[in-house]
């Protein structure tokens, strides 16, 4: 995926949050289960604010130990 524009304001599914993180879907519920990301809309399919889940890679990396996930 390449990730251009402003992802201030950009909303990924749970299928795209993954791809641009390169996790798996369940990794993507785990952080929704832990609270490091939230999805913005309560009905239909969830949608994530990018940034929120660029930040929990981030985050779940710097952790780890990791030099980088996103290509």
């Amino acid at each position: 995926m390449y990730l251009e524009g402003n992802l201030d304001h950009a909303f990924w599914t749970t299928a795209e949050a993954a791809e641009a993180a390169g996790v798996t879907r369940d990794v993507i519920y785990q952080w929704r289960a832990r609270g490091k990301i939230t999805p913005v809309n309560r009905r239909g399919w969830p949608r994530y604010r990018a940034m929120d889940v660029l930040r929990a890679e981030k985050s779940t990396r710097d952790r780890a130990g990791r030099e980088h996930a996103v290509a």
